[in-house]
């Protein structure tokens, strides 16, 4: 049944997927079509029942389908899916994103965190008559044109340097350095004309790399030397690697975070807040336009609503996420040193990654070095034995709370594909 859906697929979408990752280009085979899920489990098309790790790209942080998000999503529906107008469920997300996340004194909300990341752009150009944006190698912040170089998992996966139809002035300002690299950092501010630094805190888009001690401090102390904003993206990070994000995790405090993923609980939403002085140039206070139709629309903020709350009354939840990842990385690390298999797992919270072949990897030039072979038989493998990883190397894995039952057939299965890809 697979191969009929996917060929109906691919005669009315590109490469039969809505989004490149999923078409399975990197790791060989075809992609399970998903009929539902729950927990831990996603169900497919052809009977299959696998454990998830893809999580809906890190979205879902208790599991697929749980119960207080779905009743909340239902209720918000019988209600209305969209006013566009303002709700009183509107004002109730952003208060609790005010109050939990450390830097955001406003936000708005938008649809995706493309937006979310373009918007905040925007808006530090504004703020600082300045043109140029420095991002780093390997991290990916969407697909608005100027994000679209050297931009991490989804364009490494597919083989592809840049992106056609992007003109090489739009992505003129934007100034390329390594990540880690703190001396590249403060060499582009060189020109006088940075407007700021977009990072991701915690890079997630060329697999898990952790920021080096220091790194954040740097950006947030180079940004004030020269009077640039510093803009991060905790699309991933957000609620995910503590209930503050990356900032509160690293203690460094940016003038403008993008959130997306866990904000909506697993629908399609986003929003980019912070300072109130940078946040009030947004139109109607201010200038500088943005609007969506959907924005805040109810559904989304019911889900996005329900996992907050859900979050904020549990805060043991996060210490559970870190036990079963820090048990799934041991058993790697244990499984690769085994087998005398090159490679390393590096995590921070609840996301991790494999990478084979590398010692370790700090920027983008290390993760160019992975093993993409191996990795999709080992892919192959795990997917065999009822484990779903993400189908590409440069890309995070996800750690659900309905994965804390389930951790011993995990290990067991993917110690098992370790030695089919060794």
């Amino acid at each position: 049944m697979n191969d009929t859906w996917l060929a109906r697929a691919r005669r009315v979408m590109p490469g039969g997927v809505n989004s490149p990752v999923r078409a399975f280009g990197a790791v060989g085979g075809e992609p399970p079509f998903v009929t539902k899920a729950s927990g831990a489990f996603v169900e497919t098309a052809d009977g299959e029942t696998l454990i998830d790790f893809v999580a809906s790209w890190g979205a879902l942080i208790f599991g697929h389908a749980h119960r207080p998000v779905v009743d909340a999503v239902t209720e918000a529906a019988r209600r209305g899916t969209s006013f566009g107008l303002p709700s009183v469920a509107e004002v109730e997300l952003a208060e609790l994103i005010v109050e939990t996340v450390p830097s955001v004194e406003v936000v708005r909300m938008v649809n995706s965190g493309t937006e979310a990341t373009a918007s905040a752009v925007r808006v530090a150009r504004a703020a600082t008559a300045r043109p140029k944006i420095v991002k780093f190698e390997g991290c990916y912040h969407g697909h608005a044109d100027p994000f679209l170089v050297k931009a991490g998992s989804g364009v490494a996966t597919m083989g592809l340097p840049d992106s056609p139809g992007v003109p090489a002035a739009t992505v003129a300002d934007t100034v390329l350095v390594p990540f880690n690299d703190l001396d590249a950092a403060s060499r582009a501010f060189a020109g006088g004309d940075v407007a700021a630094v977009i990072v991701e805190p915690v890079a997630g888009n060329m697999g898990v790399v952790p920021p080096d001690e220091g790194f954040l401090p740097g950006l947030r102390e180079l940004c004030d030397r020269f009077g640039a904003l510093l803009v991060f993206d905790e699309v991933m990070t957000g609620f995910r690697v503590a209930l503050g994000g990356a900032q509160e995790r690293y203690g460094v405090l940016p003038d403008l975070t993008c959130l997306g993923k866990v904000v909506a609980g697993g629908t399609p939403a986003a929003a980019y807040g912070g300072r109130e002085d940078l946040m009030r140039r947004v139109a109607p206070d201010g200038p500088v336009y943005q609007a969506g139709t959907l924005a805040g629309n109810p559904l989304a903020v019911a889900a996005g609503l329900t996992t907050l709350r859900a979050l904020q009354a549990d805060p043991g939840v996060y210490d559970r996420l870190e036990t079963v990842a820090a048990t799934i990385e041991e058993e790697l690390r244990h499984g690769l040193a085994r087998r005398r298999i090159d490679g390393v797992v590096q995590r921070v919270g609840s996301m991790l990654t494999l990478f084979f072949g590398p010692e370790r990897v700090r920027s983008w030039n290390d993760a160019a070095q992975v093993d993409r072979e191996r990795f999709a038989r080992f892919h192959r493998a795990a997917l065999q034995r009822g484990v779903l990883v993400p189908p590409s190397p440069f890309e995070a894995w996800f750690v659900m709370a309905a994965h804390e039952d389930h951790v011993d057939q995990v290990v067991s299965a993917l110690d098992a594909a370790l030695g089919e890809a060794a």
